[in-house]
C-alpha cells in the first residue's frame, strides 16, 4: 500500500529492532540466551505501544542477526494488544526465517487518574484489518483462560502420578526448587524508575532453567512461555525474590512455574506478588531430538494442585496448537468438541470468518435487484459473499439470523435444525438436516457450532460464525449422509439509524461449488431467490420482541 505522495505505507505504531548476536549474548552452547532475547522483545514492544503474553521460542547462533518487529494491533478502552514478530537473518547466505510470534497486552495508566482511555486505531491494510478484528477474539480468549483451566480441572480426572512411567526414576519436586534475590539497580529500570519487564523476564528464565536442570541433570532448552503475567511494578531499590519449581514432567518436556515477589527492606514481612509465568523446557540430544524426562513426585497439598494444573495447561496448549496455530487448510473440518476446547473452537470459528471478511480482493460476480454476489478465488478455495441492505435494526437481524432453528423459514436448503447443546450465551451447537440429497440418495446432515459476537467497538459488525464440529452425543445417523461446512456466517453492520447491511460469507466446501459456479455463470438466480426470502423473513419479524433479544 502506498500513500498519496507515492510513499510506502507504514503503520505509525510499528517499531523495528535489529541486533547482531555476539558471544556475550549466548549460552554454553553458543546459542542466543533466551533471557537476552526477552529483553530485546520487551524493549521493542514497549516502544511500539504490558505484558501478558505467550510465545514459542527458537534458537539463534553467534553471527546471526535477530530482527524484531512490533506494532499495535488494536486499542481497546484502556488496554492495547501489541503483536511481536521475531525473525533471524543469516548474513552469509542472506536467508531470513520467522522463528516466533507473541502478543503482549499493555495497559495505559496516568500518574494520578489510574487507567487512561486510549484513542481508537484505524486499520489501513488487509493485514491490519485482520489483526484488528481478531485481536478482540484473542482478548476474549485471554480473559476466559482462568475459567477454561477451572472447567478442565473440574470435568477431567487427572492422575497424580505419570502413568506407565519408570517409578525408579522419580525426583521429588522439592529438590528442583530455586530461590534467588535480585536488587533492582538504575541500569535495570526505565526513566520513571520502574524495572524493565525484559530484565525481570530474563531473571525469571534464569531461575526456571536452574530448576529444570535439577530435574534432568542436563542443560535444558526453553521451548515455550505461557502467560507472562505482570501484576504490578517494581522500582529501583526493590529486592526481587524469584521462585521456581518444576510443577510436572511429561515424556519429553517439563513445566516450570516461576513467580516474583518484591519487597523494600530485608526484614520486610509483606511482599508484593508482581510477576508469574509457566515455562516449558525440553532436553535435546546430539541429534537435536527431545530426550526422556525423569518423573516428578509433587509435594502434598499445593504441589499436587500445581501438578494437576500443569497437566491441564498442557492439554490447553495442545488444543490451541491443534485448533488455532495450524494453518486453516491443515485443520480438519470437524474438530471434536468438548468442554476443554470450547473456547479455542469458538475462537477459531469467529477468527476464520473475520479473516475472510478482511480480504480485499472480492470481485462482484452478479447483481439482481440490489442483492449482490461477490467471489474470492484464493489457493484452492472459492469463497462467495452475498450482500444486501434493508430497513431493520442490526441487533434484531443479528438475533434472528443467529438462531438456526428459524433458517428453514427462508432458506430452502434447510429442512430442520435442532438445538443440541447451549454451550454458553454466545455459542450453540445445532444438528441441521438439509433438503439436499447425497449420491447415496439420503438427506445430508451437519453438526454445526454457531458462535455469535456483539460489536466490541463502534463500527464493528455483529458476527455470526458457523463451522462443523464432532459431538459424541450426536454421532452419524445411517438415515443421513454426514457432511461438513468449513467457514461461513453473517456480518451485520448498522449503517444508519434505519438501514442495516447484511453480508453472508461462505468458504465453499466441494458440495457447494456447483451451486456457486452455476450462479456466477448466470445459469441460476437461486442466490437471489434465497436472500430475497431472507429479506422478507427479516422484515416480517423485525418488530418481534422476545426474551432472547431482551437478554442481548
Amino acid at each position: 500500500r502506498t500513500s498519496r505522495r507515492g510513499e510506502q505505507y507504514r503503520n505509525p505504531t510499528e517499531v523495528q529492532m535489529s541486533q547482531l548476536v555476539l558471544p556475550c549474548h549466548t549460552n554454553h552452547r553458543g546459542e542466543l540466551s533466551i533471557g537476552q532475547l526477552l529483553k530485546w522483545i520487551d524493549t521493542t514492544a514497549c516502544l511500539s505501544g504490558k505484558q501478558s503474553c505467550a510465545m514459542d521460542l527458537a534458537i539463534h547462533y553467534v553471527g546471526q542477526v535477530v530482527n524484531i518487529k512490533a506494532k499495535v494491533n488494536r486499542a481497546f478502552n484502556s488496554s492495547m494488544e501489541v503483536g511481536i514478530q521475531v525473525s533471524y537473518e543469516d548474513l552469509c547466505s542472506g536467508k531470513q526465517w520467522n522463528v516466533c510470534k507473541a502478543y503482549a497486552t499493555f495497559v495505559a495508566q496516568g500518574k494520578a487518574t489510574g487507567k487512561m482511555k486510549l484513542k481508537p486505531l484505524t486499520p489501513q491494510t488487509e493485514e491490519e484489518k485482520m489483526e484488528y478484528s481478531i485481536a478482540a477474539e484473542r482478548r476474549r480468549m485471554r480473559l476466559a483462560h482462568t475459567d477454561t483451566l477451572k472447567d478442565l480441572l473440574t470435568h477431567s480426572t487427572m492422575p497424580t502420578e505419570r502413568e506407565n512411567g519408570d517409578c525408579n526414576n522419580v525426583v521429588p519436586a522439592e529438590k528442583t526448587r530455586v530461590e534467588s534475590v535480585e536488587l533492582v539497580l538504575p541500569p535495570h529500570a526505565n526513566h520513571q524508575g520502574n524495572t524493565f519487564g525484559g530484565q525481570i523476564m530474563a531473571w525469571m528464565e534464569n531461575v526456571a532453567t536452574i530448576a529444570a536442570s535439577r530435574l534432568c541433570h542436563a542443560h535444558p532448552t526453553l521451548k515455550t512461555i505461557e502467560m507472562f503475567h505482570f501484576r504490578g511494578p517494581s522500582q529501583v531499590g526493590d529486592r526481587l525474590l524469584l521462585k521456581a519449581i518444576v510443577n510436572n514432567s511429561f515424556k519429553n518436556s517439563m513445566e516450570v512455574g516461576v513467580c516474583v515477589e518484591a519487597y523494600r527492606q530485608e526484614m520486610e514481612v509483606s511482599r508484593r506478588h508482581i510477576n508469574s509465568a509457566f515455562m516449558t523446557f525440553v532436553v535435546l540430544d546430539q541429534e537435536g531430538q527431545p530426550s526422556a524426562i525423569p518423573m516428578v513426585k509433587p509435594e502434598v497439598g499445593d504441589g499436587e494442585r500445581r501438578y494437576r494444573e500443569a497437566s491441564a495447561r498442557k492439554k490447553i496448549r495442545l488444543d490451541r496448537k491443534y485448533i488455532i496455530s495450524c494453518e486453516q487448510t491443515k485443520v480438519p473440518l470437524s474438530v471434536p468438541w468438548d468442554q476443554s476446547n470450547k473456547v479455542y473452537l469458538s475462537y477459531n470459528n469467529v477468527s476464520a470468518l473475520k479473516t475472510l471478511v478482511a480480504k480485499t480482493n472480492w470481485v462482484l460476480a452478479a447483481e439482481i435487484d440490489k442483492v449482490r454476489m461477490y467471489t474470492l478465488e484464493e489457493d484452492k478455495y472459492l469463497s462467495f459473499r452475498i450482500e444486501m441492505t434493508l430497513c431493520i435494526d442490526a441487533t434484531q437481524a443479528f438475533f434472528l439470523l443467529s438462531d438456526l432453528r428459524q433458517r428453514h423459514e427462508w432458506d430452502r436448503h434447510y429442512a430442520s435444525a435442532e438445538l443440541v447443546q447451549q454451550v454458553d450465551e454466545d455459542d450453540t451447537i445445532y444438528h441441521v438436516v438439509s433438503q439436499t440429497v447425497s449420491q447415496e440418495n439420503k438427506p445430508q446432515d451437519f453438526v454445526i457450532l454457531a458462535s455469535r459476537r456483539k460489536p466490541c467497538d463502534e463500527g464493528d459488525p455483529y458476527v455470526v460464525a458457523f463451522r462443523s464440529v464432532m459431538l459424541p452425543t450426536c454421532p452419524p445417523n445411517p438415515e443421513y449422509t454426514r457432511q461438513e461446512t468449513m467457514c461461513s456466517g453473517f456480518c451485520i453492520w448498522q449503517e444508519t439509524a434505519e438501514l442495516t447491511k447484511v453480508s453472508y460469507y461462505n468458504q465453499a466446501a466441494p458440495g457447494y461449488l456447483a451451486y456457486v459456479t452455476t450462479n456466477i455463470a448466470g445459469l441460476s438466480s437461486d442466490f437471489y431467490v434465497t436472500f430475497k426470502a431472507c429479506e422478507r423473513f427479516l422484515q416480517k419479524n423485525k418488530d418481534e420482541i422476545t426474551v432472547g433479544l431482551q437478554n442481548l
